[in-house]
């Protein structure tokens, strides 16, 4: 039975796993799509950060005592042409996917969150459909200079 448990600091993510293999297990599940291990902690410890400027929460999906799926959403702090919520990271385990576990967590967080959501998304990965039958729509085109 799947059950979707909020977390929203490090102990409740204890509760769970430690947050190390929480990570390595995001990572695991975000292929081929995929930040580094460390950058999908930083995601982790932002969301988690209850002193400040920074904040969000934690949807771990669990299946039995198994993680099935996670969805990791920020603060963003601001409002109007920067929403005021961020998706981080919305992964699935590969042998559980096409159950629904993603639409779950996705309309879930959405419930949860205050304000607005935005996400980026590779214009190939195939959970881009996914967003946009839940009705996120393409408004900018994301550019970057890195030096």
């Amino acid at each position: 039975m799947l059950s979707i448990r909020t977390v929203n600091n490090l102990k409740e993510l204890d509760d769970i796993m430690p947050v190390d293999e929480f990570a390595g297990k995001l990572h695991d599940m975000l292929v081929p799509f995929e930040d580094t291990v460390p950058e999908i902690k930083n995601g982790l410890d932002y969301a988690l950060d209850t002193g400040g400027s920074r904040g969000g929460f934690i949807l771990a999906a669990m299946e039995d005592d198994r993680l099935a799926g996670a969805l990791v959403m920020l603060n963003t702090n601001m409002s109007g042409y920067v929403p005021e919520n961020l998706l981080l990271y919305v992964a699935v385990d590969s042998s559980l996917r096409g159950r629904g576990i993603g639409t779950k967590l996705i309309k879930k967080a959405i419930q949860r969150s205050e304000g607005n959501v935005k996400l980026h998304v590779e214009y190939d990965n195939p959970a881009k459909r996914l967003y946009e039958r839940i009705g996120f729509v393409s408004k900018y085109a994301d550019m970057r200079y890195t030096g």
